[in-house]
């Protein structure tokens, strides 16, 4: 892969002042050399004035980027250029004359991680960073490319790697009198190791939480105001208001900033008996958001009591009650009114804490992908195996399944089945 020298712009579609074109491989410097004649000082903007053959290309900054400190650890060079598209596609094309190809999805991170420069956390942390909406996002995808993740997994790793030895040593000299202290020591140190790997996955998916956004879904009985809140919360008209009982039918969702978080607020259809047969797969539907979301608003109106809501914990329904314009709200309950704006501050603010209790984590950082929780699970559970195996040879293929299941969360063994589905969801330019 790394043979051949590629290309590609690093910077959004668009109209704009700049375009930033990337080109990393072993020809970036005779082809800079080529378009730009001599090589600028490594790291230094220049004005240059790039040609091809005898046409003029553009007045650019050049910046020349010589490996192993570079992004990919090759050489490498950016281009800021006048975002006119003639002036890009003709730069493209003396690249493409010259030596160099498009770059595939991903293929800037992941000749970084094969040169050494990330692991492959550091580069899942690097598309969060790009798709990050929410400030909580941001820090958590720069957290985690900062390398928190990777050195817990690490010391873990280096861990296990001591009590495999010691392990290896009890096998390979039964004979021996070795002082019996060594398998207690080895015993202990897997349990202590397992401990933490399950105090690490008992963290309530707080990192996933984050990364995907926090669900919040609106229930209540027909009437109650649920589509007028969302409508004042997405601050547009995202949902159908009439005064008919029954108009949602299906679960409609916008996208918030609440504290920082981000947070998908469905709105569902009106929870009652009915004989339509569509109204009753709208409550059908309904009730499976509910069932899945991560926080439930439930909204109804006084004179009304609101039914409990089935097979939902207590802790993860907020009581609203609405139309406080019409009818007071009871002592202990949050009342609003999704038509004057009263009270709605107050649950913004409600909202905005619970969503961070949801997602506050304190130690280590948290899990942020379903495969890192797996990794985990793996190595947890072939632990406990160890712990339970009655002969040594099977404690040590057990320590040897946790250590590939490490390995396989930084990319250290066993990843080429993961490259494509972890590199192939970037942009291009990265």
């Amino acid at each position: 892969m790394s043979d051949a020298t590629i290309f590609a712009r690093a910077t959004g579609a668009g109209r704009a002042a700049i375009t930033i074109l990337r080109v990393s491989g072993p020809k970036a410097g005779p082809i800079l050399e080529a378009i730009a004649g001599r090589l600028p000082p490594p790291r230094l903007a220049s004005l240059r004035t790039l040609r091809h053959g005898t046409d003029v290309l553009d007045h650019a900054v050049v910046l020349w980027l010589p490996g192993p400190r570079s992004y990919t650890g090759e050489d490498g060079f950016e281009l800021h250029l006048h975002a006119g598209p003639a002036i890009e596609h003709d730069v493209a094309d003396a690249l493409v004359t010259l030596g160099a190809r498009p770059a595939e999805p991903g293929e800037f991170t992941r000749r970084a991680f094969t040169h050494g420069r990330i692991d492959l956390l550091q580069a899942e942390a690097i598309a969060d960073l790009i798709e990050a909406e929410t400030s909580a996002q941001r820090r958590q995808a720069l957290t985690q490319g900062d390398g928190a993740l990777s050195r817990l997994y690490d010391d873990w790793a280096q861990r296990l790697r001591t009590i495999l030895a010691h392990q290896e040593a009890l096998i390979d000299f039964p004979d021996e009198d070795l002082p019996p202290e060594v398998e207690a020591r080895l015993l202990t140190g897997i349990a202590d190791l397992r401990a933490q790997m399950d105090a690490h996955l008992n963290d309530g998916h707080r990192g996933e939480l984050v990364r995907r956004g926090i669900s919040i879904v609106i229930a209540g009985a027909p009437n109650a105001g649920k589509s007028s809140l969302l409508n004042v919360l997405a601050g547009r008209d995202a949902a159908i208001v009439t005064d008919r009982a029954g108009t949602t039918r299906d679960a409609i969702s916008v996208t918030l900033d609440l504290g920082g978080q981000r947070a998908v607020i469905t709105d569902t259809a009106g929870l009652r008996e009915t004989e339509d047969a569509i109204e009753a797969e709208g409550i059908r539907r309904a009730m499976f958001h509910v069932k899945q979301a991560d926080l439930v608003v439930h909204l109804y109106t006084e004179p009304d009591r609101p039914a409990p809501l089935a097979d939902v914990p207590v802790e993860d329904v907020l009581t609203v009650c609405n139309k406080t314009d019409l009818h007071p709200a009871p002592d202990g309950v949050l009342g609003i009114s999704a038509t004057t704006g009263a009270g709605l501050g107050a649950l913004q603010a409600e909202l905005a804490i619970r969503v961070t209790r949801l997602t506050h984590s304190a130690g280590a950082a948290p899990l942020t992908r379903a495969r890192h929780r797996a990794g985990i699970t793996e190595a947890r559970d072939a632990l406990a195996e160890a712990e339970r195996a009655a002969w040594p040879e099977l404690r040590g293929e057990a320590l040897r399944v946790a250590m590939r299941a490490l390995g396989r969360l930084t990319g250290a063994v066993g990843v080429e089945d993961l490259l494509e589905a972890v590199f192939g969801s970037f942009c291009i330019g990265k």
